[in-house]
């Protein structure tokens, strides 16, 4: 195998999967002032400033860099803070010190652009603004989970979102996009619109694509097609031209794209198996849940004497 058809280097995977893993739990973080995770809510924001004319790699790394802050700070985005009462120099050292803890697995030209973005993350809340249907649609439509042709779907809850998945693969391929010689925009949005066809079509799963054989490529080209009508007509010709890309790993589009979709996919199978062997333990002990602080003593004390 040459170079130019290479995955992302080994080195580079093993020490950046923590940090895509930490992204990914994005899917599971909610506040109360907000519909959805915050992987819904950053779908909606990027594919809102997408189709009001933002350049996509102004998106690409805005939304990236909140999402290696987000694996940190949790609900506290720019927004958050700035409604908190931080300034904007402020918001942007709480950032830029949250996302340092994680950036340092990515490759030095994605650091910098993270790092660039995260200078001015802007702050406060702003009026929500006009979103494609769509986007609307793929936060309602569940994931289907793993299924395989003649044998009973596994069924894990809560199931996760098609944007959720979206956005982590937007967010996983820009990333990696540097290991591979991808353009990181281009990554971002090919993960953001790999599944257009399910705002309109339930997902049944690779059991139910197999059943719909030759049924399948039709229908997925004509509800994509039927997406792409609601965005401005230059946005959708951006995206319809880089779907194709998702037909192989032949190009260093196809490979960042690949390299996501399959690592966010077996991530979230990771995900289900640790939540559902979680222990106590893990959280007194690994996570220190009573942690030290002026009454440590006492909670320890009422712990034991409740047997706990």
């Amino acid at each position: 195998m040459t170079t130019a058809l290479a995955a992302p280097p080994v080195d580079r995977l093993a020490v950046s999967v923590p940090t895509l893993r930490q992204v990914g739990d994005l899917k599971r973080v909610r506040v109360a002032h907000a519909d959805g995770s915050a992987a819904e809510r950053a779908f909606r924001r990027a594919w809102a400033a997408l189709a009001a004319g933002a350049d996509p790699a102004d998106v690409a790394d805005r939304e990236c860099a909140a999402a290696l802050a987000g694996a940190r700070l949790g609900g506290l985005d720019a927004a958050t803070l700035g409604d908190c009462g931080l300034a904007p120099a402020e918001v942007a050292s709480v950032l830029t010190r949250a996302a340092a803890e994680l950036d340092g697995a990515l490759h030095p030209a994605t650091r910098r652009r993270i790092r660039a973005a995260l200078a001015d993350p802007g702050g406060g809340t702003n009026p929500d603004p006009p979103l494609p249907g769509f986007a609307v649609a793929l936060c309602r439509q569940p994931r289907a989970g793993a299924t395989a042709p003649g044998r009973a779907r596994l069924v894990v809850e809560p199931p996760e979102s098609h944007a959720d998945h979206c956005w982590a693969v937007g967010v996983y391929g820009a990333l990696l996009a540097d290991d591979v010689g991808a353009d990181p925009a281009e990554a971002f949005l090919l993960g953001l619109a790999h599944h257009l066809h399910n705002a309109r079509m339930p997902d049944a799963g690779f059991a139910g694509e197999q059943l719909l054989g030759a049924y399948l490529d039709p229908v997925v080209d004509r509800l994509t097609a039927l997406a792409l009508t609601e965005l401005p007509g230059r946005v959708a010709a951006r995206v319809a031209a880089l779907l194709p890309a998702r037909a192989d790993a032949g190009t260093p589009l196809g490979r960042a794209f690949h390299a996501a979709d399959v690592l966010d996919r077996v991530l979230q199978v990771h995900h289900h198996a640790r939540a559902a062997a979680f222990t106590a333990e893990q959280a007194l002990v690994d996570l220190a849940l009573v942690h030290d602080g002026p009454v440590v003593d006492y909670h320890r004390s009422v712990l034991l004497a409740a047997g706990l």
